[in-house]
C-alpha cells in the first residue's frame, strides 16, 4: 500500500511496510547464527514517517561504524553506500497516519517489526538474536514480532550491526524529508528533517500543518486547536 512518500532511491520505493535488499546467503550466517541489528530514525520530529532499519553485517562490512548522530553527513553517506553494498538490510516504515492512530512508540515498534520481518523473509531464515538500540524491544508490543531480542542502551555506538542500522535509518529518512521539502519548501525540512526547530514552528504558525505533519503531537495539535 502506498503511503504517499516520494521515492528516496532509484531502487527503493517507500511504502507502508518494508523494503529489503539482500545478496547471496554465503556471508550472513556465522557459527553463532545470524544476528540482526535494529535502530530507528524519526521518533521526535513533528512531520514525516518513522523509519527503522535491520542489518546483518556481511564479511566486508565497513570499518568506522558508529552512532549516526556522531558522524558527519559526509561520513554517513559514505558508510551508507558501504553498508548497502556489503551487508544485508531492510527498512520498515510507519507513516504519519499510523503514528497518529496508534502513537509514536507503537509505530516505532511496528516499523522495527516490518524491517526485521522483511529481512528474514528475504533471507529465508530467522536470527538467533536481534539487537535493538534503546531500553525496550518490540517483543509483546508489536503484532508479528517473534524473534529473540535484546535492547542495548547506547547500542548504536556499541554494536556495529546496530550502528549500521542507525546509519541506514537516518540516511533514508533524511532523504525522504528532503524530497518532501520539494513539495512543501516553507518548513525547511531539508535542514531540520521535520524536527520542531524555530524555523519549522514559525512556518507552522504561518502556513498551518501539511498532510505530513503528526497531528497527535502537541505542537501541531495546539496550532490546529487555535487556528
Amino acid at each position: 500500500m502506498e503511503s504517499g512518500y516520494p521515492p528516496a532511491d532509484a531502487c527503493l520505493r517507500p511504502w507502508r511496510g518494508a523494503m529489503v535488499h539482500t545478496m547471496d546467503r554465503a556471508f550472513f550466517t556465522a557459527s553463532g547464527g545470524m544476528i540482526i541489528g535494529v535502530d530507528e530514525a524519526g521518533r521526535g520530529p513533528l512531520a514525516g514517517p518513522v523509519v527503522a532499519a535491520a542489518v546483518v553485517l556481511g564479511s566486508g562490512a565497513p570499518s568506522g561504524l558508529d552512532d549516526s548522530k556522531k558522524l558527519s553527513a559526509k561520513r554517513r553517506a559514505v558508510l551508507e553506500d558501504q553498508v548497502k553494498s556489503s551487508c544485508r538490510w531492510a527498512l520498515g516504515i510507519a507513516d504519519v497516519g499510523e503514528i497518529d492512530r496508534i502513537n509514536i512508540f507503537a509505530a516505532t515498534m511496528l516499523a522495527m517489526t516490518r524491517a526485521v520481518s522483511a529481512l528474514c523473509a528475504a533471507l529465508d531464515g530467522d536470527p538467533c538474536e536481534v539487537l535493538i538500540d534503546g531500553n525496550v524491544t518490540p517483543a509483546g508490543r508489536a503484532e508479528g514480532w517473534r524473534w529473540p531480542a535484546r535492547a542495548i542502551v547506547g547500542g548504536d555506538g556499541l554494536e556495529p550491526c546496530i550502528s549500521a542500522a542507525s546509519i541506514m535509518a537516518k540516511e533514508h529518512r533524511d532523504r525522504l524529508m528532503r524530497e518532501l521539502a520539494l513539495r512543501h519548501p516553507q518548513y525547511g525540512w531539508e535542514r531540520n528533517a521535520g524536527y520542531g526547530t524555530r524555523e519549522h514552528m514559525a512556518a507552522l504558525r504561518l502556513h498551518g500543518p501539511t498532510p505530513h505533519h503528526r497531528r497527535s503531537f502537541a505542537p501541531v495539535a495546539q496550532l490546529e486547536m487555535f487556528a
